[in-house]
C-alpha cells in the first residue's frame, strides 16, 4: 500500500505558489461586462481567441484599475502596441 495523505494527498510535501500568486476575485462583478463580452466573441468566432484579444486587455486593465490584480505593463502578458 502506497503512502500518502488523505484521498491520496502526499503529507510533508510544501505546496508551491502560482508563479504570479493570486489575486482577489471580482466579487462586486465590476469587469464582468467586459468578461461576457470576451465569452460572447470566442463564442461567435468558434473559440479563437486572437481574435477576441480587445476583448482580453480590456479585462486586464479592468482588473487592474480596480487593484484586482498587480499593474503591470501589458507586454509582458504578452500584448503589443498593435493590439490597440
Amino acid at each position: 500500500m502506497a503512502a500518502g495523505g488523505a484521498f491520496g494527498g502526499n503529507r510533508g510535501l510544501q505546496p508551491v505558489p502560482p508563479e504570479k500568486g493570486v489575486f482577489p476575485l471580482d466579487h462586486l462583478h465590476e469587469c464582468r461586462p467586459i468578461m461576457q463580452s470576451y465569452m460572447r466573441c470566442l463564442k461567435e468566432n468558434k473559440y479563437n481567441s486572437e481574435s477576441c484579444r480587445h476583448f482580453s486587455k480590456k479585462y486586464l486593465e479592468c482588473r487592474m484599475e480596480r487593484n484586482l490584480m498587480n499593474k503591470q505593463d501589458l507586454s509582458e502578458l504578452g500584448f503589443v502596441a498593435e493590439d490597440d
